[in-house]
């Protein structure tokens, strides 16, 4: 087998899942190319060193230009604040490095385009981790959608729920706050919960035309985690958008940190002339599939458990009939995205794709001020 050699940047929530990825992809996909942690990178010596020992990484730094300059490293994972991830990602293509990239892109369009413009010049394999697709009830949806089961699409609706931020006495800044700065994040809700939904759409429904948004930041001010100081709330709590498709169809998405009593729950529902389908992530194994060609007698709702094994990924793991969790998403992205570069077919998103999220991202945050439809911009 051939070796990737991977150089992590940063060693958060989504260090570990990308990490636990790589450690197991060759336990279940037979795949050219073996992952070789071969360097975990943070500012913090001492942290850094504790997360390379846990997760096996060979040798640590805590400069990212010192990582993308080593020879023994062949693919850069980028998981640090939004606003970090443009200079480390075209430094990192122009180094010949190929990048997998935590979402969203960038911190606006503008930006993501100088990223795509510096991996399509370097001709590097590129990625960003868009992990939901990657779901096997996710993945049978799309499966579902393109044999033309659903007939005609209407409607598609969104919506992700958390609760974390309620209260006013949480600061903003800093490690594990970052979300809260703007500075750092470049938005709020709509970057960070709202994006995930774009990106599944996109890939499920097609092309956004045009969008109506509306935000809302609830607690104006917050301390400021490295300042100490009292400053201004520049992101978004809450975001609900109104969409139209290319395709006709219509969309509401909604996205905010304030709904008591959620976590995390994502729901999308697509309805069709012939059929729906329904998914949530609190039951992701599960598709719910509404069929109306179905004998009238028994129409109605039937729930898929995705755990057979010719449903999308899941002849990987284990006997039918057992589920697999938010965890193996990575892992099943990792496994697409070594099979693209063993093939020469990129694996989706790349950081064109996912820049396509990022335009119609950019126009509900300009709906949002203007009160006005806008336009998507076209990804060139």
């Amino acid at each position: 087998m051939k070796k990737l050699r991977i150089g992590l940047i940063g060693y958060g929530f989504m260090g570990r899942a990308h990490s636990n990825a790589y450690r197991k992809v060759g336990n279940f996909f037979d795949l050219d190319y073996e992952c070789v942690l071969q360097a975990a990178c943070a500012r913090d010596p001492e942290k850094v060193q504790a997360f390379a020992r846990t997760w096996g990484y060979q040798s640590v730094e805590t400069d990212w230009r010192k990582l993308i300059a080593r020879d023994d490293i062949d693919a850069v994972d980028i998981c640090v604040p939004n606003n970090l991830h443009a200079e480390i990602a075209i430094a990192a293509a122009r180094a010949g490095k190929m990048i997998l990239c935590e979402k969203p892109l960038s911190m606006n369009a503008a930006e993501g385009r100088r990223m795509v413009a510096a991996v399509e010049k370097a001709g590097v394999p590129n990625m960003v981790w868009y992990n939901y697709r990657r779901v096997p009830a996710v993945t049978l949806a799309k499966h579902l959608i393109d044999e033309g089961r659903l007939g005609k699409i209407f409607h598609y609706r969104a919506k992700f729920l958390q609760d974390w931020t309620i209260s006013a006495d949480l600061p903003q800044g800093g490690t594990g706050l970052w979300r809260l700065d703007v500075k750092a994040a470049g938005s709020g809700v709509t970057g960070d919960l709202l994006a995930h939904c774009i990106d599944t759409a996109l890939w499920l429904n097609g092309g956004i035309e045009k969008v109506n948004a509306m935000t809302e930041t609830f607690i104006k001010q917050r301390k400021h985690t490295l300042t100490g100081k009292v400053e201004k709330v520049g992101i978004d709590d809450a975001c609900a958008t109104l969409a139209r498709f290319k395709n006709g169809s219509l969309a509401t998405f909604e996205s905010t940190r304030y709904a008591r009593g959620h976590k995390a729950l994502y729901t999308l529902e697509i309805n069709g002339e012939h059929a729906s389908i329904f998914w949530d992530l609190h039951d992701l194994h599960r598709l719910q599939y509404f069929d109306h060609r179905d004998q009238g007698i028994v129409r109605g709702w039937r729930s898929i458990h995705v755990s057979d094994g010719d449903h999308p990924y899941m002849k990987h793991w284990w006997v039918p009939g057992l589920q697999i969790g938010y965890e193996h998403s990575f892992i099943h992205q990792v496994a697409d995205f070594l099979q693209g570069v063993a093939s020469g077919k990129p694996a989706s998103p790349t950081f064109r794709d996912a820049l396509e999220t990022q335009c119609v991202c950019d126009a509900i945050l300009k709906s949002a001020k203007t009160l006005k439809w806008e336009k998507v911009a076209a990804v060139k």
